[in-house]
């Protein structure tokens, strides 16, 4: 039997507590091995044949044909963000934005700023379940297309999207278009790959999948120009300046390794789990309904709507009883906010108001699906 935990973690969506085998890892570079990759003598070497390494191995797991079409990032906002205003402003131009209503603000907060520079800024709808359709897509494009951004799974309600089926109707309606998709939370239990994305950019962060924090990576097709949006010392080919995190990038490019190699089964675990969740749920309050569609969602993600109950009011009670959860993405502020992405499905501001996200990873275990649900249905009794 399972010991049950003081505090029952179900935020990965947030962020995931780091793999042991990362911080194994990553110590080296944190102690001897300290030097900067940019220098000349052993200390600095030592560091690049790592920082090397690490791209190489990066660039096998992600089906790329080159080593040098990853470029290390400071996480996965700035990966997004290269992606996008680096390729409309590529070259000089002002060249148009093409994103999901639902994409996440590292994507759409780029894009609006593009606007402001003169870059033409479609915005394309999604279905009652945050769903994109490929032709709607391919219709916002035209010649002045230069980038067109789709997430491949959502990082609040998990809905998947067919990135391959987008790519495949954009470069039907603009050969010359590029295909971004952010793949941070897709990742965790999806197959990721330049294959089966086909993407042109593909934006990856560590801390998602067991990895250390402020570290990411962009893939970047062969023959992609990008216009770089932090300036210096012209390290990443010039596509990106800054000294590497080289322990950072090395716990990321093993937290990669360690996902894949995990991610068959860990798949299977978290969807018993996050089902189990949500059957004893259901089964005692009917009400509660599954904001994704259950044939086409991440296994790990569980976004739940409460009709009645407050979110925050909800989430401040779970938490004193030891559950972590979310509503919305960890990456706005303090308060909570209405979700640009149940707006954008159709949620009125009182529903979306009564929805949260519970999150599983790979810390989790067999029984946690069955404790989180005794957990929150405890709670509900007393606020219902």
């Amino acid at each position: 039997m399972q010991e049950t935990r003081e505090t029952l973690y179900l935020d990965h969506a947030a962020t995931t507590p780091v793999r042991p085998e990362v911080r194994e890892a990553m110590a080296p570079f944190l102690h001897d091995t300290f030097g900067n990759p940019s220098g000349i003598h052993g200390v600095s070497r030592r560091a690049k044949n790592a920082l090397e390494e690490a791209r190489e191995r990066a660039a096998e797991l992600l089906g790329a044909e080159r080593p040098l079409e990853i470029v290390f990032t400071g996480g996965g906002t700035e990966a997004d963000n290269l992606a996008v205003a680096g390729t409309a402003l590529a070259g000089g131009r002002r060249g148009g934005v093409v994103v999901s209503a639902v994409e996440h603000e590292a994507v759409l907060e780029t894009a609006r700023f593009l606007a402001t520079l003169g870059c033409t800024l479609r915005i394309v709808g999604v279905d009652r379940w945050g769903r994109v359709e490929p032709a709607h897509v391919a219709e916002a494009v035209d010649d002045d297309t230069a980038v067109v951004s789709v997430m491949a799974a959502n990082n609040e309600t998990g809905t998947l999207q067919s990135i391959r089926k987008i790519a495949e109707a954009v470069r039907g309606a603009s050969p010359h278009a590029v295909v971004h998709t952010d793949a941070v939370q897709a990742y965790v239990s999806e197959e990721v790959t330049v294959a089966s994305t086909g993407a042109d950019l593909v934006a990856l962060a560590s801390h998602k999948i067991g990895g250390p924090k402020g570290v990411g990576l962009l893939y970047v097709r062969d023959g992609i120009d990008l216009e770089p949006v932090i300036h210096g010392g012209g390290q990443e080919l010039g596509r990106r300046s800054g000294t590497q995190n080289v322990a950072g990038i090395v716990g990321m490019v093993e937290a990669m390794s360690r996902t894949v190699a995990d991610r068959e089964a860990l798949h299977l675990l978290l969807g018993a789990v996050r089902d189990r969740f949500e059957a004893d749920l259901r089964a005692r309050y009917p009400d509660v309904a599954v904001n994704a569609p259950l044939d086409g969602r991440l296994a790990q993600h569980s976004h739940l709507r409460f009709p009645g109950v407050s979110s925050e009011t909800l989430l401040i009670r779970l938490d004193q009883r030891g559950v972590a959860a979310a509503a919305g993405s960890a990456c706005q502020s303090g308060a909570i906010e209405i979700s640009h992405v149940l707006e954008a499905m159709g949620f009125s501001e009182e529903a979306a108001g009564e929805c949260v996200r519970f999150t599983f990873g790979w810390d989790n275990g067999s029984e946690d699906g069955a404790e989180a649900a005794r957990r929150v249905i405890a709670v509900l009794e007393e606020l219902r």
